[in-house]
């Protein structure tokens, strides 16, 4: 079984969905030991953007295919990022400067919020729903799709790109994470049907 086999019969909590809702995209990071995270111009000394935005392109690739994605559903596409860990080696960039009393380049403000990697992800994709990003204790990911779920239930959004990204590096490890694009059943099965992108898992719907 290979990488995005094992992701779609493991690891997605599909029974944290609510009724009628389809995972109709899936991706992960790291999918192989091969990896590496690309390097985003404008983000710097820090893993954690480049790793948010990977996620979403294969997530988003698998799903659409090339950007953008199609009008009709990417207006309508809202995008929720949720980690525990946070941006752990912008945050010691930034209060390592502090404290020496250095000035703080100002991309690593910039960066240090997330919606700043979340506007270009967007931006390049054309998704035009709402912006979330939480910061759970623990259980990332059903906490995002239980929040993705009331934005869909609640009308602010037809489907939502769910992204849940951990940064390990700073803390001797190995950076995490799964994309997830969650929607309706009633919209088109993912363009990349017959040949995944690395990391990918094919779509998922729930019971009821």
């Amino acid at each position: 079984m290979n990488d995005s086999a094992a992701l779609a019969h493991q690891d997605l909590p599909t029974a944290d969905l609510a009724a009628g809702l389809t995972v109709l995209a899936s991706a992960r990071w790291p999918a192989s030991s091969a990896d590496v995270l690309p390097s985003i111009p404008g983000f710097v000394l820090s893993s954690f953007s480049p790793l948010v935005a990977e996620l979403a392109e294969r997530c988003l690739r698998w799903y659409f295919g090339e950007r953008p994605a199609d009008p009709a559903r990417g207006t309508h596409t809202a995008v929720l990022l949720a980690s525990t860990s946070g941006d752990l080696a912008t945050a010691a960039a930034v209060a390592g400067a502090v404290d020496a009393g250095r000035r703080v380049p100002p991309l690593l403000f910039y960066q240090s919020n997330p919606n700043a990697i979340v506007g270009h992800l967007t931006a390049r994709w054309g998704l035009a729903g709402p912006v979330v990003c939480t910061s759970p204790a623990a259980a990332a990911l059903p906490d995002a799709l239980r929040g993705a779920a009331r934005l869909i239930e609640d009308g602010d959004a037809a489907a939502v790109l769910v992204i849940v990204a951990e940064q390990e590096q700073p803390r001797g490890g190995q950076d995490r994470g799964t994309a997830l694009l969650l929607g309706p059943r009633s919209w088109p099965p993912p363009a990349g049907a017959t040949a995944a992108p690395p990391g990918a898992a094919r779509s998922h719907s729930s019971g009821g």
